[in-house]
């Protein structure tokens, strides 16, 4: 199915930084909760299933990709306000997505 690009327009997504990671034991899969830096956007929460490739500490500070105009989904007792991006790879586990070098925190992706 095609969009148009107006359609891709709606879609924010935007630069942040993992300040925080805890494990997300009440979550129905494994996954962790995210504390992410957007700069002028402030602090977003998310719930990501990404436990089998990282570590929590192989994704503090690390910067994210992810849409942040999605209303917020509320998973077990945890609100998700973002959704963090990633690659699917063949075997159902995700690869973060990064910018290749430093950039202003809340940056938009277009």
């Amino acid at each position: 199915m095609q969009i148009s690009y107006e359609d891709f327009e709606k879609v924010e997504i935007r630069v942040g930084k993992v300040i925080k990671v805890e494990a997300f034991t009440k979550a129905r899969k494994p996954a962790y909760k995210l504390w992410i830096d957007f700069g002028d956007l402030g602090m977003k929460k998310s719930s990501a299933q990404i436990t089998k490739l990282y570590q929590p500490e192989d994704i503090i500070n690390k910067l994210v990709l992810a849409v942040t105009n999605f209303p917020p989904r509320q998973i077990a007792d945890f609100m998700s306000e973002v959704l963090v991006l990633g690659v699917v790879l063949d075997d159902g586990e995700v690869a973060l997505i990064q910018p290749d070098r430093d950039v202003p925190l809340g940056k938009r992706i277009l």
